[in-house]
């Protein structure tokens, strides 16, 4: 958990993904497509990932990836994501968060 905590401070947006993921790359995409940039962590590609992943799914990501924080916040998942880009809500959360600036 701290290892997730330091890994997603100060940084407006992080997404942890897996390099072979394409719910990952969607949720990358679009959270680019709003003109934010967003670190990302593949875990498939880091000598620390499995351990990375088994802190997010004790964290409650369900499954490990597409894992999004926003504002040093985990947010959730894909389908999160998509549900709140739906109601409008995803763009106010980058905006507050210091990700875009529009």
């Amino acid at each position: 958990m701290d290892m997730i905590t330091s890994m997603v401070a100060e940084k407006p947006v992080v997404i942890f993904s897996k390099s072979t993921c394409c719910l990952s790359h969607s949720m990358t995409s679009l959270i680019r497509s709003f003109g934010a940039n967003p670190t990302i962590h593949e875990l498939d590609e880091m000598a620390n990932g499995q351990e990375i992943e088994s802190a997010l799914l004790q964290m409650g990501c369900q499954p490990s990836v597409p894992a999004v924080f926003i504002g040093q916040r985990f947010i959730g998942g894909s389908k999160k994501i998509m549900s709140l880009h739906v109601r409008n809500e995803l763009v106010p959360l980058l905006k507050n968060a210091g990700a875009i600036w529009i």
